[in-house]
């Protein structure tokens, strides 16, 4: 009898941990924009710190982003427990802020584009300014990256407690803990490699020697050197158009007719196209959540023109 009690829970806690896999798989692949911003923001967010404090920053900011989390999830937790209703407003929000953020970044980089110049000579002034405080400087950076990472880590949990609010509790707080793990370690874990990859590039390339293999290095020391600038460019592109597809996504589920209108015209426009079928519903989410990204930016900077 006992034994066979035993062999129900170990049942049991092998259903639930499928579940819990399974969930955390649907919630990954929802906040996988999210994560692309977050991973591209926080790579940027260490450009212009020394090569060899690299890596205790990208450290004393992942240690941040573990105690963000120590505060979101409960909160999300509670606010699941307490005002679930509350979970599709926030979650809309989220998806608003994201297609805002998206609109800004565009903005700012292309009807300000003296101004996002002047910005980063300025990085590369004070990355080689002996004069300045470095430790205060780099605590500087470490808290604007801290900061960025409660507002990501925010929408990411919010998204994922959004797929898992109909599941019952030992699921939705396994899969929340496990998303918020995950995507730490996941982010500061790639961060750390991207930040690093000119300076193995650079070992490679000094690499000495005449034989195959240690030709082979250098040129692969020069491919890595060559290959960092432009992954941290893609990484900026990819982030800002997951911004809007996740974010217009988001909303577009929170508005039923919108929802159809785009259901409507996908099978109009794409009768007969499976390809096109699966395509265009994407990018008319992205679109919606361009329009809307743009119509909040234009409310946000008239309201600070008036402030003015």
């Amino acid at each position: 009898m006992a034994g066979a009690s035993l062999l129900a829970l170990i049942d049991d806690i092998a259903t639930v941990l499928d579940d819990i896999a399974l969930m955390s798989k649907v919630a990954a692949r929802k906040t996988a924009g999210v994560l692309g911003d977050d991973l591209a923001l926080n790579a940027e967010q260490v450009s212009g710190v020394r090569a060899d404090r690299e890596l205790p920053v990208v450290w004393a900011v992942a240690k941040g982003s573990f105690r963000n989390k120590l505060i979101l999830v409960p909160a999300a937790l509670v606010i699941s427990a307490l005002a679930p209703w509350a979970i599709v407003p926030l979650l809309m929000l989220g998806g608003l802020y994201l297609c805002f953020e998206g609109c800004e970044k565009l903005a700012h980089k292309f009807l300000h584009a003296e101004e996002a110049v002047q910005e980063k000579a300025a990085l590369r002034e004070a990355s080689r300014n002996t004069d300045i405080d470095r430790v205060a400087w780099e605590k500087q950076k470490i808290s604007g990256a801290i900061r960025t990472d409660f507002i990501l880590s925010a929408e990411i949990i919010v998204i994922a407690l959004g797929t898992v609010a109909d599941v019952d509790w030992v699921t939705r707080i396994g899969v929340i803990c496990a998303i918020a793990l995950l995507m730490t370690v996941g982010v500061y874990g790639l961060v750390a490699l991207i930040v690093k990859l000119d300076d193995a590039g650079d070992y490679l390339l000094r690499r000495k020697g005449e034989g195959v293999w240690h030709r082979l290095q250098r040129w692969f020391g020069g491919g890595l050197l060559s290959f960092a600038p432009w992954l941290m460019k893609a990484l900026a592109v990819v982030g800002t158009l997951a911004m809007f597809t996740v974010g217009g996504s988001i909303l577009v589920h929170g508005l039923a007719p919108v929802e159809a209108g785009i259901h409507h015209l996908t099978q109009w426009l794409a009768e007969g196209i499976a390809l096109l079928a699966a395509i265009l519903p994407v990018l008319l989410q992205a679109l919606f959540g361009v329009l809307a990204g743009a119509l909040v930016l234009l409310v946000v900077e008239g309201v600070k023109r008036m402030r003015k």
